[in-house]
């Protein structure tokens, strides 16, 4: 791709150029021929991390002062890793993490192979595990070292039996993945140590000095599971997988939903966790859902048929109804897909069908979120079980928001035995705020989506919705939930075709309820998008917000929304019309907009790339001794190749925010050329479109290729607009869906506030903002605000949480960096979730 004022790379790649590179990089090469491989392993990079990026999503920094060696903190130290209970899609990606980021502090690692049975047989079951020994897992679904039901580990005999084989080899810190019943049996394996030491000594299976070095015991928990059951945690590893597994069926299904006008009843996994079953009802806009949290009301099968019915007369097509496989009504009756397949067969007499998913949710790739969330996860495990003490309690490492975080093991379980309770004695308002704020969240959402009827009483507001910017997956699903939740609120909404072009041009229609069925898995922007600015055309876009009475705006895109939106505000003073409140909601797939750490679409992107680079590996591994380059979107921004770095396994990604030259290109050549005389014969470079004006992706990969000769061969893949296209992904529906009703009823208090003699008048910072993700919320930042915190030029925030996440990408890829070791994580603690519960 070339650029207005960007060299071409015809001219880039001229002999005398390349020429004169070549020759310095085999002149610099000659004082490097000695180094041994583990030398050039640990060589550092010179890319530097930038200073003063705030914390988000990554819990820790990589800046390190120069008297700490990182590479040491595991030293003399041993780690076990197992997977136990059933398994979940990213549990691989959780055990390649806690392996190399183990190796790389100087611990010597070990799998525990069958869970804790494994554990208990030892022998061959518990094995050194080396660097490239967790090669090409990161894209496999399930464990690969094995998971199993073990009764043994319950007794005392098997866990003394289990003790005695980490004694012997040395081993003092466990990290356990798996649901809350393996977390559980870690913590009192924890708690038992030291009797179990007492048992060993006495019976003569352990010497005192073997005792007296192993006299306690570490524990980390990482919480696998597809149901996402686990209290204290918004999200578990697999459970996006899981969800991806769904949607996709539920959006073939649909398909053959429509042609026959049918009802189709899916039962999806989740035991006694709803999660599942929720948030798929709102990722496809399903007309029920059944939760065992929350039963419904007696009486439901008449509410139940009346919903079908009304649905049916708005003219759609189809009934989606899920069921969560621990479903049940007050009573504490089971309901299942066969009793309301009856319901409704014969009560309706609609076309039924029934659907059980079963362990299809279990297979399959992880999804990008997964292995990022699972890479995560190992880091903050490894690190917390190097820097527990024996007072420090048995923790679970978990996501809060956009924020890892430790919590105590043992209040985990608790609060997740509590929701047990609650549901049995019936508080089942209490089961749902137990499950925590994004479960509580997610139900209200659909509560509010739900419900279809329009109140009749009218607030004579009218608030317009357009898109701005290019297209993105999770567009329409925003458009959807801000249109309902509008109309829910008694406004009347309008519908802006073609972003301020059509403000401009009068191109505004009112849009109403069955005007939005079916968008939520719509690719693309159906109310037609584009990138031009309000500045050229403000007198028209003035008149029209006269003309058509509009009392608010909803603009929702990428950079372009959030500059066209500042621009508004600007115009203000001079157009008396724009002192109207405004609220921008991010949705780009290059996640620049300033504000928000997520926007819509970048995660249905970035599992594009991801799913791209994995069938690139399958093809390398095949070859062996190949490198692919591979350029992503996002402008300047480098979210997408960072990311899909780390989700991917790339051996670099090169971007805008952290500048590289050519001693860099150096380095990462010299690195490849060591990696292909390991098994590991092949590579995977990721290089973001505007990484570097001069560097192209033509460049590099002549590059490469021109010192990868005898050694690796090189390929290359722009993958260009496909990774705009697509259905939206589970998360970008969601998000999507939330932010909508989040942007709306916000406009609505906001109107209140505004209303004045008979009119809206609003002129204040606080009336035009960005919704964002940020850190653990969504927050409203003002436009004018984050003005100072924007890199026009290059159309990014100056500050961006995920460069944080960098040196991980390099750790994971055998590249030494610093890893700050003074800044700790504290436990928090998640009792106070129980507050006001019984």
């Amino acid at each position: 791709m070339w650029y207005p004022g960007v060299p071409s790379a015809a001219w880039l790649l001229s002999v005398p150029l390349l020429a004169w590179l070549l020759l310095w990089l085999r002149k610099k090469r000659q004082g490097c021929n000695n180094l041994s491989t583990s030398e050039w392993e640990n060589k550092p990079t010179s890319n530097s991390d930038q200073p003063g990026v705030t914390a988000g999503f990554c819990s820790r920094t990589m800046a390190q002062p120069p008297s700490t060696d990182p590479t040491k903190m595991g030293a003399g130290r041993s780690i076990a890793v197992l997977t136990s209970g059933g398994d979940a899609q990213g549990m691989n990606a959780a055990v390649r993490a806690t392996v190399r980021v183990g190796i790389y502090t100087g611990a010597k690692v070990y799998f525990v192979h069958e869970g804790y049975q494994g554990l208990v047989d030892g022998g061959d079951n518990i094995r050194p595990a080396t660097w490239e020994s967790v090669s090409m897992m990161l894209q496999l679904g399930g464990t690969v070292i094995g998971s199993a039901r073990c009764q043994d580990f319950r007794t005392k005999e098997g866990r003394t039996k289990a003790a005695c084989n980490l004694v012997k080899l040395g081993i003092t810190n466990l990290c356990v993945i798996g649901g809350d019943g393996s977390l559980t049996g870690a913590d009192q394996f924890r708690t038992e140590w030291s009797e179990l030491l007492a048992i060993l000594l006495k019976a003569g299976k352990v010497t005192s000095a073997e005792a007296k070095a192993s006299s306690h015991l570490n524990i980390v928990g990482m919480v696998g599971s597809i149901d996402n059951d686990f209290c204290g945690t918004d999200m578990t590893i697999g459970t996006d997988s899981a969800l991806h597994r769904i949607i996709e069926i539920v959006d073939a299904i649909t398909t053959t939903a429509q042609s026959h006008q049918r009802t189709f009843i899916l039962e999806v996994m989740g035991r006694h966790c709803g999660y599942l079953a929720c948030v798929t009802a709102l990722a496809c806009g399903a007309d029920w859902v059944f939760i065992p949290e929350m039963p419904p009301e007696d009486g439901w099968e008449e509410h139940l048929c009346r919903r079908l019915t009304d649905q049916r007369g708005r003219g759609s097509r189809l009934n989606i109804i899920i069921v969560a496989e621990g479903a049940m009504d007050r009573s504490g009756k089971a309901i299942t897909c066969d009793n309301v397949k009856k319901l409704v067969s014969t009560k309706l007499g609609f076309d039924t069908r029934t659907t059980i998913l079963g362990h299809v949710q279990r297979g399959g790739t992880p999804s990008a979120f997964d292995r990022i969330l699972a890479s995560r996860m190992g880091v903050e495990a490894v690190m917390a079980l190097l820097e527990a003490t024996p007072e420090t309690p048995a923790c679970v490492v978990s996501l809060s928001g956009n924020m890892a975080v430790r919590l105590p093991l043992m209040e985990c379980v608790q609060v997740t035995k509590d929701v047990t309770i609650a549901m049995a004695e019936g508080r089942f308002d209490d089961a749902v705020m137990l499950r925590g704020k994004s479960f509580e969240n997610n139900w209200n959402t659909y509560k509010m989506l739900a419900h279809v009827h329009i109140p009749e009483k009218k607030s004579n507001i009218n608030i317009a919705i357009l898109n701005v910017g290019a297209p993105c997956a999770g567009m329409n699903a925003a458009v959807r939930s801000t249109v309902r939740a509008g109309l829910l609120q008694g406004h009347r909404m309008l519908a802006v075709h073609d972003s301020f072009d059509g403000l401009a041009h009068g191109l505004i229609e009112p849009i109403d309820w069955s005007g939005v069925a079916g968008w939520t898995g719509k690719g693309g922007s159906n109310l037609g998008t584009k990138r031009a600015l309000p500045q050229d055309f403000m007198d028209e876009i003035s008149l029209n917000i006269a003309k058509f009475n509009i009392h608010a705006l909803v603009i929702i895109g990428g950079f372009e929304a959030f500059a066209g939106g500042l621009q508004m505000v600007q115009a203000r003073e001079k157009f008396e019309e724009l002192c109207i409140p405004i609220v921008v909601v991010p949705a780009t797939v290059s996640n620049n907009v300033p504000g928000s750490d997520f926007s819509i679409g970048a995660d249905t992107a970035l599992n594009t790339i991801t799913m791209t680079c994995d069938r690139i590996k399958q093809s390398a591994a095949g070859t062996k001794r190949r490198v692919f380059i591979i350029e992503t979107m996002g402008g300047h921004c480098g979210y997408l190749a960072t990311m899909a770095g780390l989700a991917s396994g790339a051996d670099f990604a090169y971007i805008y925010e952290e500048k590289f030259n050519i001693h860099d290109l150096e380095l990462n050549v010299e690195h490849l050329v060591e990696k292909m005389k390991t098994t590991v014969k092949r590579g995977l470079i990721l290089r973001n479109e505007k990484s570097n004006a001069n560097y192209t992706t033509d460049f590099i990969f002549n590059l490469y290729s021109e010192e990868g000769k005898g050694v690796f061969d090189c390929r290359k893949n722009v993958l260009g607009h496909m990774q705009q296209g697509g259905t939206p992904s589970p998360f970008d529906r969601n998000f999507a869906t939330k932010m909508g009703i989040k942007a709306v009823l916000w406009l609505t208090d906001k109107l209140k506030d505004c209303y004045r003699h008979g009119r809206i008048f609003a002129n204040s910072p606080d009336s035009a903002c960005v919704l964002g993700m940020k850190k653990r919320s969504l927050v409203f930042q003002p436009l004018s605000e984050l003005k100072d915190l924007t890199d026009f030029e290059h159309r990014i925030p100056k500050i961006q949480w995920w460069l944080k996440l960098r040196p991980l990408l390099k750790i994971l890829a055998k590249y030494k960096t610093d890893l700050d070791t003074t800044e700790k994580t504290e436990i928090e603690h998640v009792i106070k979730k129980r507050a006001g519960v019984p």
